[in-house]
């Protein structure tokens, strides 16, 4: 039975025992697939998935790494066997800086407070913040000058950043956007040691990287501490994130709030999945956009048929079906986060094969969403894939830029809501194009970040 796990008390080990390991790249030199995976690991999971199949396997010096890559193998991982996984080393790594927070907490802890949490996240309290994330990008619109080469995941970046900061925190952090960026930046810089067996001898090194993480987590601790003790100082409610969390109370649990901490951690992972991850999926749909003038004729025209040059509000979002399927598709192309990494307490079986407790499991949106079987003509941008006939005859989990199961991301909505909004918003405006000599590259950090996107604004 595909799934099956050892139980503790030995129900079903021997047929998980009795499994062959799955297929994968061979040892070969010492920490071969670890160099291989570090010079491209979107290349190396590619190349592992084309040869291998949909469940392979390699090692990272002692420990053994699993690649899952059939959208029945992933709901099996997130959904119906989600209680025989915790996050990744990665993201265990990623408690450096974001604390226990919802990304990286677990058990009844998580639970506890993604309860506190879920009520700001309502679909009635995210549409308010609708005229924010509008003002922040008509303002932008602005500020652009048409034939001015610049610096497009610089821009979305600083942009998101900006909607965060108010709609989250009530607050203006526009003038600390550069610095929250780069501090942002070193933070990230903590993963890129994940797939390195001396990894935590070196984070107790004084080393330059490490240095540099903790300048960051200080750096940003600067900030959200001083937002929270702003709030708890002044009692007002603004009817923003913060607000919510510091008036939360565990009902189902103890029936107490978060402490300083708690909030801490919470406000930090919101905030940083709550920029990152949509400034790249922005960047990226810009960078789309302008290699397919078709699309971006449909893009306009919808906008153009819908919003008839006025700014666009929450309300307009059903209507405008186009700009939500041309960002669907971008994030199918460059799923914002990239890979979701688990660790099994218990073996469990997986497409005939064993799979080990205590390992790396991946479950990776990028091998899946360009997965031709799911996707006809897979590597084209073709957001009329979205149609609801053809996204209906989908598997589920061909798609899933956002995870899924218990553990889904809580900003899912909100992400839709201010992507769609800010899109709108800048398209009306402007037309981007490649700067002479742009160089498109990708970078796999904890999210995938684009490269030498440079691009220049022609106003429409």
């Amino acid at each position: 039975m595909s799934g099956s796990a050892v139980t503790p008390n030995g129900g079903s080990a021997p047929a998980v025992l009795r499994l062959p390991d799955p297929p994968g790249p061979r040892r070969g030199l010492p920490f071969a697939a670890i160099n291989a995976f570090r010079r491209d690991p979107l290349a190396f999971l590619e190349r592992t998935h084309r040869r291998y199949g949909d469940v392979s396997h390699w090692r990272f010096g002692p420990r053994r790494v699993y690649l899952l890559a059939h959208p029945e193998r992933v709901r099996e991982v997130l959904v119906t066997q989600h209680r025989n996984f915790i996050k990744s080393k990665a993201l265990q790594r990623a408690k450096v800086v974001l604390g226990e927070g919802l990304l990286t907490s677990e058990g009844e802890f998580h639970l506890r407070q993604r309860r506190l949490a879920q009520p700001a996240f309502h679909r009635e309290r995210i549409a308010a913040l609708g005229e924010q994330m509008v003002g922040f990008a008509s303002e932008m619109a602005g500020e652009w000058r048409g034939g001015v080469e610049m610096d497009l995941p610089r821009e979305m970046n600083r942009l998101t950043l900006a909607i965060a900061g108010k709609t989250l925190f009530g607050a203006d952090v526009q003038a600390e956007a550069d610095e929250i960026g780069e501090s942002l930046t070193h933070a990230l810089e903590a993963f890129k040691r994940l797939t390195n067996p001396l990894a935590p001898i070196l984070d107790r090194l004084p080393l330059p990287t490490t240095r540099r993480v903790h300048r960051a987590r200080a750096r940003l601790d600067q900030t959200i501490y001083r937002l929270i003790a702003q709030r708890r100082a002044s009692g007002e409610d603004r009817g923003d994130l913060l607000s919510m969390l510091l008036a939360a109370r565990d009902d189902e649990g103890d029936g107490g709030g978060m402490t300083d901490l708690q909030l801490r951690d919470e406000a930090l992972t919101l905030f940083l999945a709550g920029h990152e991850t949509t400034a790249n999926a922005l960047a990226w749909t810009w960078h789309l956009l302008a290699t397919d003038r078709q699309v971006e004729e449909k893009l306009h025209a919808e906008l153009g048929a819908v919003l008839a040059g006025r700014a666009p509000t929450a309300d307009d979002l059903p209507r405008l079906p186009y700009t939500r399927a041309v960002l669907a598709e971008s994030m199918r192309l460059y799923p914002p986060a990239w890979t979701i990494g688990r660790e099994p307490l218990e073996e469990f079986e997986a497409g005939g094969y064993r799979i080990r407790a205590g390992s790396i499991v991946l479950a990776s949106p990028w091998i899946v969403h360009h997965d031709p079987r799911w996707w006809a003509d897979a590597e084209r941008f073709d957001p009329d894939r979205w149609s609801p006939e053809r996204e209906a005859q989908l598997p589920r989990f061909a798609y899933f830029p956002f995870g899924g199961g218990p553990r889904k991301c809580i900003g899912e909505g909100f992400a839709w809501t201010e992507e769609i909004l800010v899109l709108a918003t800048l398209a009306q405006r402007w037309t981007l194009r490649h700067a002479p000599g742009a160089t498109v590259g990708r970078q796999p950090l904890i999210t995938l970040r684009p490269t030498g996107l440079r691009m220049i604004a022609t106003p429409r």
